[in-house]
């Protein structure tokens, strides 16, 4: 295992709960991020330590700037530099396309896009000095295919995946990879009010599970992923077939 260790935005609940355990497991000390969710968070934490591993729980919000200085900082102080990046953290405020006002499109694009970006932008150096990195974004097949009612979120995942491959054509040089993984219908906080007709769209007619997307990030961690980089990973039941 490389020295240093890896951060999961979001890492309180579902998929990034999921992601933290599966990285965890692989021998990465890893960052907890939450925004609210400080018992999830620290019950994460605790679990990856009766399992052996290590872990911390980190307050911050995404969306303000300053967040990454302070998170990556901190890792820093407790494991080292952050090697792997986990790009998690994200909030939807769905409406049609008039009912959008300033407010629910800014939260949105600065947590899921913008919020993403800084924290690549001050990671990015480290892992390339170490020539050694694995970004993931969490995207999401929204950006792929859009979705009635959800411009906002459309838009900053779609706009996650452009940097994505931007980005990763940079850095590549450095050994560093940058990837994206875009799930569809998962059973998560922000799908739970989704009812039948979503699971009707999705031609293996079942929800995808945080397990089994966060299995997608381990792989895109690892060492034997090397050599891929700049690709966006559906994990999402057929829905893009």
């Amino acid at each position: 295992m490389r020295e240093g260790c890896a951060l999961v935005t979001g890492g309180s609940r579902g998929i990034g709960a999921a992601t933290a355990r599966a990285l965890a497991g692989e021998g990465w000390p890893v960052g907890v991020n939450y925004h609210s969710g400080e018992d999830a968070a620290n019950e994460v934490v605790g679990e990856i330590e009766a399992a052996g591993g290590k872990a911390v729980a980190l307050q911050g919000d995404v969306a303000d700037p300053a967040t990454p200085d302070a998170l990556l900082s901190a890792l820093k102080e407790h494991f080292g530099p952050v090697l792997v990046l986990v790009n998690n953290a994200g909030v939807a405020a769905d409406a049609l396309t008039p009912q959008i006002d300033d407010e629910a499109w800014a939260k949105v694009i600065d947590t899921n896009l913008s919020g993403a970006f800084r924290l690549i932008r001050r990671a990015i150096s480290p892992m390339m000095r170490a020539r050694f990195g694995r970004v993931i974004n969490i995207a999401s097949v929204v950006g792929l295919r859009g979705n009635p009612g959800q411009a906002n979120y459309a838009a900053s995942k779609a706009g996650l995946i452009a940097v994505t491959r931007t980005v990763a054509a940079e850095v590549a040089r450095r050994k560093v990879t940058v990837n994206a993984v875009a799930p569809g219908f998962v059973s998560t906080d922000l799908t739970a009010d989704l009812g039948d007709e979503a699971i009707k769209a999705v031609p293996l007619r079942r929800a995808g599970t945080p397990e089994e997307v966060a299995a997608c990030v381990r792989f895109l961690a690892s060492e034997e992923a090397a050599y891929v980089t700049g690709t966006t990973l559906t994990v999402d039941g057929g829905m893009t077939a």
